[in-house]
């Protein structure tokens, strides 16, 4: 097997004395659809915002496409990496949030090219074109000079989708991409998100829709209190859990679900 694009060991993660992230291993190889579900604040979210560097682990090792996430080793000592080594290693990654986090300011076409010209310094024609393939391939086309306020919660999040796609990511990273929406507008985002995984992206996708983990994931990765509590195929965790945590968790959240096996 290819080495892990993501390589968490023991990774730790505190805010004063509440420890969001305890003793992290999670691997994630190139091409794969990793899902992590669980209750709320169970950690996942710190999770990937580690993992994008927004979030500074304290303890452990984080590796993203084969550098260690945040540091440099020399000499066995740990130094921190300046911002712009950090900013350079986060260009590995694409995030999706919650909420959309589009600029106001700018059309969905704008919103997609601004970092292609601005940080990859691309040209602005290729910028454009690429930006316009991407908004047709998340079916925004007709949307493409409208500004956020006039796209509703789905489309907000298609464009965000799109944004993060133009950079060019190897891993793309979803944190609760659906959370905020109304329920109508869910699958057209989730659709979308089918997509990206149909080209063969690395993805991370923090998420309650577990019929969409159950279709797309090719590992499921289950937290609570900050701890991996169980992890493996679609198949196990949701038709054969080995913690009781997890049967507990799957249980509660499946069982309004009369149509869920």
């Amino acid at each position: 097997m290819t080495a892990p694009i993501v390589h968490a060991r023991k990774v730790g993660k505190n805010f004063g004395g509440y420890q969001a992230l305890i003793d992290v291993d999670i691997d994630v190889h190139p091409g794969e659809v990793v899902c992590i579900i669980g209750p709320s604040g169970s950690g996942k979210t710190t999770f990937l915002r580690c993992i994008n560097q927004l979030e500074t682990i304290d303890s452990g090792a984080l590796w993203v496409n084969g550098e260690l996430a945040g540091f440099r080793v020399v000499n066995d000592v740990v130094h921190r990496l300046p911002a712009h080594e950090i900013a350079r290693q986060r260009r590995v990654t694409g995030m999706v949030f919650q909420r959309f986090n589009l600029f106001p300011h700018k059309s969905a076409l704008e919103n997609v090219t601004e970092g292609p010209i601005h940080v990859l310094r691309q040209k602005r024609s290729e910028a454009l074109a690429e930006a316009e393939a991407l908004l047709d391939r998340v079916g925004l086309s007709a949307k493409k000079h409208s500004y956020p306020a006039a796209l509703s919660g789905g489309q907000q999040q298609r464009v965000a989708i799109a944004r993060a796609l133009a950079m060019k990511p190897q891993l793309m990273l979803f944190d609760e991409p659906t959370s905020a929406l109304d329920a109508e507008l869910v699958g057209e985002v989730l659709s979308v998100m089918r997509d990206v995984a149909a080209t063969g992206m690395t993805m991370v996708v923090v998420t309650h829709e577990l019929n969409f983990a159950r279709e797309v994931a090719d590992k499921i990765v289950f937290m609570s209190e900050g701890r991996v509590v169980e992890s493996g195929s679609p198949a196990q965790i949701f038709g054969s859990p080995t913690e009781e945590r997890t049967r507990g968790f799957l249980s509660a959240v499946l069982a309004p679900n009369t149509n869920t096996p």
